[in-house]
């Protein structure tokens, strides 16, 4: 007879999640780093009683926002390598909803984590419950049927039983390399305190591995032609390479066949940026070495990346009519975009099977010096940009080189949104994987803080520099407190030019007048004039505010030897970007306007249009 064991099923969920393990350099480790929780009355008496119970061997980790937690809990995901992930629990209403953003964030980034909402009665005696967003014509809808489009999987749980497909299921999608994504259990609050006898052997310790899927034959054979057929062959390296683990492998490869490779933002650092074969960024903000040889190649072999419209320059980017793409990756929806051929595989597999196959044959050297001879370049003007100034505005390249020549390229470097993507991307010198942590895939302001406290707890032992905006920051700074209460201590450098700088210089290129941007371009009455050190030290941070590049150099040298989080600010001139590199950017620009800038901006827009290859 099947031994049971009685418990709600929240407890069963927090029981469950506790059991399950992965492996990590030869070490047994739990998956599940700890859980992010925001109680109300959805899920206080039910998953809140039950991580109680389990609090020694799942902890319970507090934040301010629904939104950050789960933040925190991607972040954590990705400094991982998909290895290990969390868990966040809020109540219904608004407390789910905020977790949505996020939500899409996982989902676009290919990254695992578990939602746990609560929902409403299931046994609907109490319709409607507090915060019930009432459908008039279903009565089984409720605002968690929001996490749907942007979940891998989605379950509503309205009885106990319904737990034990449903978790098998989520940790399938959670730790498989090409459906990896969000998962959502909408946890009905009344079920959530209901009793079952669940077996015993659903709790048993359960170790979960990635799948390591190596390439169809007929597959590789025809990547390996392609390969050996290409005078100008380029590897574009995106995050399935560091998710992968690959980049040793990818090393191997490009080092033995002299092939140059250039980085997506969320590939970046999959190799070092000082290997001589890595061209760096690619696309929109990429560099002039990695788009001039975009360009001209005539085969790309594209490893673990969706191949986005920042990555291809909205694919205008390669411009060889006769281009053939290797689409490497683990995922068949995004190996075959844009008529590739596919080679579905993990990524060190794959990478390890061409390396072989294509032992002896080396792409012709005048490519490969042609390559070598851009990087040479490319660093020469990066190094101009990034150069110290006594500017009393300084650019924010002119700050990512203070950041760079203070910290060094040992730390781990995080940001978000708005223009800083665009500069790092090209001039950040990455060190090891991993090492440089974007979430450009959602381009998601406010990500920053609370990304950095995820990136810090899974990597306690290293410095993790947070660089944002004073726009994203004003959208998100609370984990700055829980940073400080968890004593995982961040430093943060703020570039303050005073709005939306970003989004103010692409209005100003498509001709539009400077409107509803920067601060001083918006209705107002009185301009604010924001103390962020002194916020920032309200949370209880270790602040300044700096007035200089020399003087912020300064501040991260003693940031480097605080014991608790390090917020620096310093102002910074918001119509000022990197010239050298980039590459055109598809934004739609109005075919009919009264300003003339824009009608001008139009007509470009059009002549680029045109110089586009399907």
């Amino acid at each position: 007879m099947t031994k049971t064991v009685r418990l709600t099923m929240a407890q069963a969920v927090t029981r469950f999640l506790s059991r399950q393990m992965t492996e990590i350099d030869g070490k047994k480790v739990q998956i599940f780093g700890g859980v992010w929780a925001i109680f109300g009355h959805g899920n206080v008496a039910g998953i809140g009683e039950a991580l109680y119970q389990v609090r020694d061997d799942l902890p319970t980790f507090r934040a301010h926002n629904e939104q950050a937690m789960a933040h925190a809990a991607i972040a954590y995901a990705k400094a991982n390598f998909r290895r290990r992930f969390m868990a966040a629990t809020s109540s219904i209403g608004p407390g789910a909803l905020n977790m949505v953003t996020a939500a899409a964030l996982a989902h676009v980034n290919r990254l695992p984590v578990l939602f746990l909402p609560g929902d409403v009665f299931a046994n609907r005696l109490p319709d409607p419950v507090l915060q019930q967003a009432e459908d008039f014509s279903d009565g089984t809808a409720t605002v968690n049927d929001c996490f749907r489009a942007v979940s891998r999987y989605f379950d509503r749980i309205t009885r106990p039983e319904q737990i034990i497909p449903a978790l098998n299921r989520a940790m399938q999608v959670l730790t498989d390399p090409a459906e990896c994504g969000p998962v959502t259990l909408s946890l009905c609050q009344d079920v959530q305190a209901e009793a079952y006898d669940y077996p015993e052997s659903f709790f048993a310790e359960r170790v979960w591995t990635p799948r390591r899927v190596r390439p169809d034959r007929q597959e590789l054979a025809a990547a390996v032609a392609a390969l050996k057929g290409a005078k100008k062959p380029l590897v574009i390296a995106g995050g399935g390479v560091l998710y992968s683990q690959a980049s040793r492998e990818l090393a191997k490869l490009v080092q033995g066949a002299g092939i140059p490779v250039c980085e997506t933002q969320g590939g970046k650092s999959s190799l070092p940026d000082d290997h001589p074969l890595n061209m760096a960024a690619v696309g929109v903000t990429g560099t002039s070495a990695a788009n001039r040889l975009a360009e001209e190649a005539d085969v790309v072999l594209a490893v673990g990346t969706r191949l986005q419209d920042f990555t291809t320059g909205s694919w205008a980017l390669f411009k060889n009519s006769g281009r053939t793409i290797i689409g490497l990756n683990s995922q068949p929806f995004d190996a075959g975009k844009h008529w590739a051929l596919p080679l579905v595989a993990d990524a060190a597999e794959g990478l390890s099977e061409l390396t072989a196959a294509l032992k002896g044959w080396k792409a012709p050297a005048a490519w490969t010096d042609n390559a070598l001879k851009g990087k040479t370049d490319w660093q020469a003007d990066a190094g101009k940009v990034t150069a110290s100034t006594n500017a009393a505005y300084p650019s924010d390249a002119q700050v990512i080189g203070a950041v760079q020549r203070t910290m060094g390229a040992s730390v781990t470097l995080l940001h978000a949104a708005g223009g800083l993507p665009g500069e790092l991307h090209k001039l950040w010198q990455a060190g090891a994987p991993g090492s440089y942590h974007a979430e450009y895939g959602f381009s998601t302001m406010g990500y920053e803080i609370a990304g950095g406290l995820g990136v810090k707890m899974a990597k306690p032992d290293e410095e993790v520099v947070v660089m944002i905006g004073d726009g994203s920051y004003l959208m998100l700074n609370s984990e700055i407190a829980t940073s400080v209460m968890l004593g995982l201590k961040l430093v943060i450098v703020l570039l303050d030019n005073r709005g939306y700088g970003c989004i103010n210089r692409l209005q100003m290129a498509t001709g539009g007048a400077n409107f509803n941007n920067l601060l001083k371009d918006s209705r107002h009455e009185i301009l604010p004039d924001i103390d962020f050190a002194a916020h920032a030290a309200s949370l209880g941070a270790i602040s300044e505010k700096v007035t200089s590049i020399a003087g912020l150099e300064t501040a991260l040298g003693q940031a480097k030897q605080n014991s608790r989080t390090t917020v620096l600010v310093i102002d910074t001139d918001p119509l000022v970007s990197t010239d050298a590199g980039g590459h055109w950017w598809d934004v739609a620009v109005p075919e009919v306007s009264s300003r003339r800038e824009v009608n001008a901006a139009r007509k470009k827009y059009e002549e680029a249009l045109s110089e586009r290859q399907a």
